[in-house]
């Protein structure tokens, strides 16, 4: 477990912009070491695509979308307060990995088709279905999707400045 201190220095940043993703990503918030690796892996995450010049407007976005795809996924939403987040660092599978929870969709999301069904936990009952409501987890998938294929274009064309700056860093090393 991990200060908001110690996670700042680990990623390089001031506690106050650690505060400020917290706040545009609506994660929690813990006193003293309450921090797990999981969460700081997020952070990671989300620092590593600002760094190839991903909005964060974007990244909020994309962050919605996940947590409604983990919920119509029946993803265990009781076992923790940071449920959505407890994925991230897995390294294993990770074609069918949403991009920043790191949430297992069961098929490699490339394919554009998910496991509908599994029940990761027991649902809430509610006095209507999702489907029901209008929320299809197909239609989620495919907003996901087409988010995910922006961002991806965006870093792509990020990649030959960021080769050239590592290229500099070579005067910097000791």
């Amino acid at each position: 477990m991990h200060t908001l201190a110690e996670m700042a220095e680990k990623l390089n940043r001031p506690v106050l912009h650690l505060r400020g993703l917290q706040r545009s990503f609506k994660l929690p918030v813990f006193k003293s070491a309450g921090y797990s690796d999981a969460y700081l892996a997020f952070l990671e995450t989300v620092i590593a695509l600002r760094t190839l010049n991903i909005p964060e407007k974007t990244l909020v976005r994309l962050w919605r979308i996940e947590r409604k795809l983990m919920r119509l996924l029946n993803a265990d939403t009781r076992s923790s307060p940071t449920w959505f987040l407890d994925a991230c660092g897995t390294r294993r599978n990770h074609k069918r990995r949403l991009l920043l929870s790191n949430f297992d969709t069961g098929a490699a999301l490339p394919s554009g088709a998910i496991q509908l069904g599994l029940a990761f936990t027991e649902p809430h009952k509610e006095l209507f279905t999702s489907r029901e409501m209008g929320e299809d987890a197909l239609e989620v998938l495919k907003i996901y999707l087409d988010a995910y294929a922006d961002i991806r274009q965006t870093a792509e064309a990020e990649l030959p400045r960021l080769f050239a700056a590592l290229s500099i860093t070579k005067r910097f090393a000791l």
